[in-house]
């Protein structure tokens, strides 16, 4: 009976400290993306303010809508690889928080 309690007690100390080392590494995750994320809405804000001047700036109706457009592309393309990248970031995110489990899963099978 006591060597069962001893090992109900180890293996719960065995789960809350793997519990931990997943939580770390969530935090760590989660920081890493709201910074990716702050830094997109940054250089997009600053991105879009240029655009703004620049048509504001434009000599013609033409080249008003030329920069428009080229605008409106360059950021699909930004936002589709920001978001990729936050993708990454979020797999990433799930390996590292399961990583710490993998040796009591693999103890229980």
């Amino acid at each position: 009976m006591t060597q069962t309690y001893e090992d109900f007690s180890k293996y719960g100390k065995e789960f809350a400290d793997t519990g931990l080392k997943s939580f770390a590494s969530l935090s760590k995750g989660a920081q890493a993306i709201a910074t990716e994320a702050g830094e997109y809405t940054k250089k997009s804000f600053e991105a879009g303010s240029a655009v703004v001047e620049k048509i504001l700036s434009a000599k013609s109706l033409e080249k008003a809508i030329e920069i428009q457009s080229d605008y409106a592309k360059q950021s699909y393309e930004a936002f589709v690889a920001e978001a990729t990248k936050i993708g990454d970031l979020y797999a990433e995110l799930a390996k590292e928080a399961y990583k710490p489990f993998e040796s009591i899963v693999a103890k229980a099978k």
